[in-house]
């Protein structure tokens, strides 16, 4: 069977009230976004020196979906590793049962050590204990991480509460590593407050913006 080419040039599109419709510069590319939702923000709250970061407001049932963007997040102490957790009774406690998988990439700045793997050490199963999104940070003055987690339906009385993560760190002994963790917190409660801390010492610097998304 034949595939003819979507020609640029003789494409007509009528914008429907509220979408949005977007063309790249390319004649012969076709790159359109149709605008069916938005990511709003909610909160930021900025590190100097922090034991944690906790958001204990704007996690409700507003939103089905929220992210958590990650800025040069910088620890005080060498070696850490980036945590997080969530709570079901306003920030009362952070000890929510939690089942993980934990994935790492890395390459060393000498162009050594390159591994891809699964991380048995780091997931946890059925577990309240903090879990790790990224780790082995280093607390020179240009050592961070940064990324993003994704939190699904918090406010859901009937699923348990997926979460994915991402980031890109620095690490204490020069390699460039990313972490990508998935999991879910084995709950119905809703889920309406969220920490972060490293695993030892202060959050030094870096910001953490919560976003909700329709």
């Amino acid at each position: 069977m034949a595939l003819n080419k979507l020609k640029f040039n003789s494409l007509n599109v009528t914008p429907t009230a509220g979408k949005t419709v977007g063309f790249n510069s390319d004649a012969d590319g076709l790159e359109a976004t149709f605008s069916g939702g938005a990511m709003t923000f909610i909160s930021k709250s900025t590190a100097s020196s922090s034991s944690t970061i906790n958001f204990t407001s704007g996690i409700d049932s507003t939103y089905k979906e929220y992210i958590f963007v990650f800025k040069d997040i910088h620890p005080a102490t060498d070696n850490v590793n980036f945590t997080f957790n969530m709570s079901i009774d306003g920030g009362s406690n952070y000890n929510v049962t939690k089942t993980t998988s934990v994935f790492y990439a890395t390459h060393l700045e000498n162009d050594g050590g390159q591994e891809l793997a699964y991380l048995t050490q780091r997931d946890l199963a059925q577990s309240t204990s903090d879990q790790q999104i990224s780790s082995e940070l280093g607390n020179g003055s240009d050592e961070c991480t940064s990324g993003y987690l994704q939190i699904f339906n918090p406010s859901s009385s009937v699923f348990v509460k997926h979460f994915l993560s991402s980031l890109s760190d620095n690490t204490f002994h020069e390699r460039c590593s990313r972490w990508d963790v998935a999991g879910y917190g084995n709950t119905t409660s809703a889920v309406d407050a969220v920490q972060f801390k490293m695993s030892s010492g202060n959050i030094d610097a870096g910001t953490i913006t919560l976003y909700g998304i329709n």
